[in-house]
């Protein structure tokens, strides 16, 4: 049965048990559900594994740190095993002190667990070092022995099976060459799992989650028959995403997704990914998304007919701003009329990502030896009604180009329309290297613009003579900017 939830997920790592000093005051042990308490967050999510460790005192999996007594390699890794048994020496269960928070402070708690992380088995299992990984019978009971662990010993309110951690968060559970092939033997696993949690003695029937990856071609090639696990009904909830690129997208191609959920009344939450920019990108820092951002992506979301949000990583500790951000994520109606700020996602130029990654309309380059006068066409989707909304105020159109001089000649146009440039703001495209390129704001007639799916292209129609680079067109972002009163 479909159900709204507004999920935030802790790693338990990062901001959590690799930074508290030992021994852990209760208080630091409540902080990820504190945290997030009395906002619109009603479902926590905790992962519980990494590939050398599992995070919490697992009697299946290797408890994290525990193979590092005498020589932890820093000190994170020192502070979470004696975080964790601080703990255990004064009788509490890390994990139980976690689920009991968060059912204290009116939460759902669900135990997220990587489906690469086998850590308790032989290294060599792991397709990362050439093994079978779940291929292999006996490592499909230890993730088995673990999922039911978690739905069972735990006051879980279920189990969330976190495929997308690969790669870059963990390895794969199938040797590459042969996941598609084997995609039935994970959903038989899934068959077992589903059983187990929703079967837990003495409880009531847990809920079964899985994050899978945006595209149905990606998840048919990593081995996840996605559309068979619907139609048995194995799964409670889907989140699809990429973990190893986490920029925020407000327009993931996952509408095939929420149709094929929901026709078997399941749940599908969208992920808000925690960034607008980091260091994967040439002369960029980490940055964070405003609350328009979150607003503007969440706005997108909605109108797909998702079923909640589901969100993590924001910038800690959290503070008013991600407080706040957190309250606008329960719903529709909270976002409606704020303002936002709509940008597209850009391929990643991260390596180890290629061929997991789902398409994206960035970056563009334009040869002006073969190029000038051509179009290039970006879609750009925003949820806002700006035509009809009278309490919009301004619509500016944000571009950015790579090596683009005052002297090259644009065209723009916006469903069809000529977009003038006359008047267009400019600034650098960085700070690091403002002689780069640069930054046009435009301001677009709202009447130009459609809810729902728009129509963007750009195109370069002269270019000095003497100057044979390539433009590239970088980033493309709408803002949305409401007013109090009507206009």
């Amino acid at each position: 049965m479909r159900q709204r939830r507004t999920i935030y997920f802790n790693d338990a790592r990062h901001y959590y048990l690799f930074v508290h000093e030992p021994p852990m005051r209760l208080e630091d042990a409540w902080a990820p559900v504190d945290e997030v308490a009395d906002t619109g967050v009603d479902t926590f999510v905790y992962g519980m594994a990494r590939d050398d460790g599992w995070f919490y005192p697992s009697k299946v999996g290797l408890p994290f740190g525990q193979d590092m007594q005498g020589g932890f390699e820093q000190c994170a890794y020192w502070r979470v095993w004696h975080n964790m048994q601080s703990l255990i020496d004064r009788g509490l269960d890390p994990l139980q002190v976690l689920v009991d928070r968060a059912h204290e402070r009116g939460m759902d708690f669900i135990a997220s667990l990587r489906m690469g992380a086998y850590a308790g088995l032989p290294k060599e299992v792991s397709p990362r070092e050439g093994g079978p990984g779940m291929a292999q019978e006996d490592v499909r009971d230890f993730m088995l022995r673990g999922v039911t662990e978690l739905a069972s010993d735990y006051d879980t309110e279920g189990v969330e099976l976190d495929f997308a951690a690969a790669p870059g968060g963990t390895a794969f559970w199938f040797p590459q060459e042969e996941a598609e092939a084997k995609g039935p033997v994970m959903t038989e696993w899934l068959r077992r799992a589903s059983e187990a949690v929703r079967s837990r003695p003495g409880k009531d029937a847990g809920i079964v989650g899985a994050r899978v990856y945006p595209t149905a071609d990606i998840n048919r090639k990593t081995g996840l028959e996605v559309e068979r696990w619907l139609e048995e009904g194995l799964v409670d909830y889907l989140v699809p995403m990429v973990y190893a690129h986490m920029i925020l997208d407000s327009a993931m191609p996952v509408e095939w997704l929420v149709e094929a959920a929901h026709d078997r009344d399941v749940s599908v939450y969208y992920m808000l990914h925690p960034y607008y920019a980091d260091e994967s990108r040439r002369f960029n820092a980490r940055q964070y998304p405003s609350p328009s951002m979150f607003r503007a992506a969440a706005a997108n979301a909605w109108r797909l007919g998702v079923d909640g949000l589901y969100t993590w990583f924001m910038s800690w500790p959290l503070g008013d701003q991600e407080r706040s951000v957190l309250g606008q994520l329960s719903g529709p109606e909270q976002i409606a009329e704020g303002g936002k700020h709509y940008f597209l996602r850009r391929r990643t130029e991260v390596d180890y990502v290629q061929g997991f990654d789902y398409p994206s309309h960035l970056p563009v380059s334009i040869d002006p030896a073969a190029d000038l006068g051509r179009m290039h066409q970006i879609p750009l989707t925003i949820a806002d009604d700006v035509e009809g909304n009278a309490r919009i105020g301004s619509t500016r159109l944000r571009l950015c180009f790579n090596d683009l001089v005052r002297d090259d000649r644009l065209e723009v146009r916006l469903n069809g329309e000529a977009v003038s440039l006359e008047g267009a703001r400019r600034s650098p495209m960085q700070s690091v290297a403002p002689y780069a390129g640069m930054w046009l704001e435009i301001e677009v007639d709202r009447t130009a613009l459609r809810q729902g799916a728009n129509r963007l292209e750009i195109g370069l129609l002269e270019r000095p003579s003497d100057l044979r680079s390539k433009v590239g067109i970088e980033d493309v972002e709408l803002v949305v900017d409401y007013g109090t009163w009507d206009r």
